[in-house]
């Protein structure tokens, strides 16, 4: 399947991404290139090949999950504009 200038012009409208058109043709070959890939993959024999759903066959290690703060709330708070009683101050955004 090869894509055509017009292709790409529709597909940037439908993205509505603005494409100028002295760059139609450079994405025409790049589009090109990348549909030629997929059908080399296609190509591939994998016929007996498990679906895999991981690539590691044991189970990673894991840190236990608990809440903290990380301790450095007044490094933190040296970075805000305002802050009052351990909080960000910031302007109100809803009446």
């Amino acid at each position: 399947m090869a894509v055509t200038e017009d292709d790409v012009k529709r597909i940037a409208r439908l993205a509505r991404i603005a494409e100028p058109s002295d760059r139609l043709t450079a994405l025409t070959g790049e589009l090109n290139g990348i549909l030629n890939w997929i059908e080399q993959l296609n190509e591939v024999d994998t016929d007996g090949v498990e679906p895999m759903t991981t690539p590691v066959k044991f189970p990673l290690p894991q840190r236990e999950d608990v809440v903290s703060d990380g301790g450095i709330r007044d490094k933190v708070l040296a970075n805000a504009p305002q802050s009052e009683e351990g909080f960000f101050v910031v302007p109100k955004s809803v009446e």
